[in-house]
């Protein structure tokens, strides 16, 4: 019988899956870039680039998990000696978003808080980078702890490492139960209450109108692929060590398709309530919809809350509504995050799952303080930037080529899949991992890095947002190597006896 921890049902996975998914990101980043890659028109390379890339990656990493029935250092270790580095790098990653990612959880809750009485006022801009974040310092410097970021931020690793202390069935199982339903409703409410609105057709025209003449740009396609890698959790461990969690007779390609689907549902019921939003709040305000639309944090802390400033009614209702539903978005992420490095841990060094609870993510909360201080914005916006460029986007590139170029492991992967899975994989799928994917990617990196460069070396001071030189280099360049080298650090250590690194029992 076999001793690792597992998920109570497949149901309980999929919720897992879904929740690591469904972040961040699905609220203020898809809306954003749908509208800006063509509207309506940019489904058609979006549903492309799920089906030849999203989804059969998931396979891939669902099927690698559930084979070698380890975490990503242990799985593919399992699967050639030699790769071990790859799954730390992923899990290097992992670690470094989880620090930062945690505190923006937290202003979250903060909103939760404010949008009771809409604290905020009425410039929502300056009490959010002023009032709140107290953003007085320059780019490389820390300044102080703000007492309303790091308390919020307590609570948020409180509860995180509480549920993973509680381990994978009764503790992250339960947890997506209660907050994926929570969330799904929560944000159905938003979004009814939304297209109610004054002025949310117009928005919603905005957001879905297609502008075909935009799917010949190179561009857009690349958005979509952006799009489709960057929210569903790939190549930073994540789904390795998920899956490693299923039980022997789990229906991988299914689970697979069910995740990609249900996140996806959720971006464009998220696209539906926020440009609903915009539009009555561009209405409102005498604006077109081009002088509203915003993404990332300015959507969150700055846009939506002018929007709950306007609304007729209810004002205090929705806010709590939109920032809870964050939180919930969030604390799944953070949770699915931190397992892929507590798992690594306690494989490799051989501790106990709470040891590893308290080593790895207690390391990960005191790092977060960092971004709880007046400098915190900055390093977060740096730190994010070139890990999510040059370290997810690059190590997904890497593992593909690896996996599928050098180690040749489609075929017996396709066969595990299959053995287990109702739905048969066919040439498409090794088409989309051998030829399309490791394409795009590869396309996706050379542009960014071109873009980087040429920015860095060619115009005084033409970094990322305009950031000195010394501080792209510690904070974002640093940041991304770091992770890589640390892959190969860690991976020269040998195994603990305890994990049984040769001696596993494969899922057949």
């Amino acid at each position: 019988m076999e001793n690792r921890s597992q998920f109570g049902s497949r149901a309980g996975f999929i919720m897992a899956a879904v929740g690591s998914a469904i972040g961040l990101g699905n609220i203020w980043r898809f809306p954003a870039v749908a509208y800006e890659n063509g509207g309506g028109a940019f489904f058609i390379p979006y549903l492309f680039a799920l089906l030849t890339a999203g989804i059969p990656l998931l396979i891939m990493e669902f099927s690698i998990g559930h084979k070698y029935r380890g975490s990503a250092p242990l799985s593919y270790f399992r699967m050639n000696k030699k790769v071990e580095w790859l799954g730390w790098w992923q899990v290097a990653i992992a670690f470094i978003i989880s620090t930062y990612y945690s505190v923006i959880i937290a202003w979250a809750l903060s909103y939760s808080v404010f949008s009771v009485n809409q604290s905020w006022g009425s410039n929502t801009e300056s009490f959010l980078f002023n009032d709140y974040l107290k953003l007085t310092v320059d780019p490389g410097q820390t300044g102080s702890i703000v007492p309303g970021v790091f308390i919020p931020l307590l609570i948020v690793w409180a509860v995180t490492l509480g549920i993973l202390f509680r381990g994978v069935k009764k503790g992250i199982e339960v947890a997506n139960k209660i907050f994926i339903p929570l969330l799904v409703v929560i944000f159905l409410l938003i979004v009814i209450r939304a297209v109610t609105l004054p002025g949310a057709l117009t928005g919603l025209d905005a957001f879905f109108k297609p502008d075909f003449s935009l799917i010949a740009d190179p561009g857009v396609w690349v958005a979509a692929y952006g799009q489709i890698f960057f929210s569903l959790s790939i190549a930073f461990a994540i789904m390795v060590t998920y899956s490693s969690y299923l039980p022997k007779k789990a229906d991988i390609t299914n689970s697979a398709f069910i995740t990609g689907f249900g996140n996806s549902g959720f971006e464009l019921l998220a696209g539906i309530g926020v440009f609903a939003a915009l539009g009555f709040m561009a209405q409102s305000q005498g604006l077109s919809i081009d002088e509203v639309v915003a993404g990332g944090v300015g959507l969150a802390f700055v846009v939506f809350p002018e929007i709950i400033n306007s609304f007729p009614a209810f004002n205090a209702f929705f806010g709590i509504l939109f920032f809870v539903s964050l939180v919930l978005a969030g604390l799944t992420s953070l949770i699915s995050i931190s397992e892929t490095y507590i798992a690594a841990v306690s494989e490799k060094f051989g501790i106990s799952r709470n040891k590893a609870v308290l080593f790895g993510g207690g390391l990960s909360a005191v790092l977060s303080i960092l971004f709880a201080t007046q400098g915190g914005l900055l390093f977060l916006d740096v730190a994010d930037y070139f890990i999510n460029q040059f370290g997810v986007a690059f190590v997904g590139l890497v593992e593909v080529i690896v996996v599928v170029w050098f180690l040749r492991q489609l075929n017996p992967l396709q066969a595990h899949a299959d053995n287990v899975s109702d739905i048969r994989l066919g040439l498409w799928w090794k088409i989309c991992l051998g030829v399309i994917t490791p394409i795009v990617l590869g396309f996706m990196m050379f542009g960014l890095f071109k873009m980087n460069l040429m920015k860095q070396f060619d115009t005084p001071n033409g970094n990322y947002e305009g950031y000195p030189d010394y501080f792209i280099n510690f904070g974002g360049w640093a940041v991304a190597g770091f992770a890589l080298i640390f892959g190969f650090i860690i991976a020269v250590k040998r195994w603990h006896s305890k994990a049984n690194v040769d001696s596993y029992k494969e899922v057949s």
